[in-house]
């Protein structure tokens, strides 16, 4: 499979991915209608998404900068190698 190169094919994958979350999280709230699971959710997502970030920008700026993560399999593998202590 070949790399996504076009931006405008990347701005409407982008695009996608925003409009399956926002319908996704609009079906769970109509799902049970209350302020808990409106909240739960925005946790949820936000912390999801602060672990991306910190697998992607965190580990590469500031634990390792000589590691370059491509993929979260590759997270994996970081955080189950030995490597040797500083």
């Amino acid at each position: 499979m070949r790399d996504l190169r076009d931006h405008r094919w990347i701005i409407l994958k982008a695009c996608l991915f925003v409009l399956s979350g926002l319908l996704a999280s609009a079906l769970l709230v109509l799902e049970k209608p209350t302020l808990k699971v409106a909240a739960l959710l925005t946790i949820s997502v936000w912390s999801f998404c602060r672990a991306y970030y910190f697998a992607f920008y965190v580990i590469e700026r500031y634990v390792d900068p000589t590691f370059r993560l491509s993929r979260l399999i590759s997270l994996l593998r970081y955080a189950t190698t030995k490597r040797p202590s500083t």
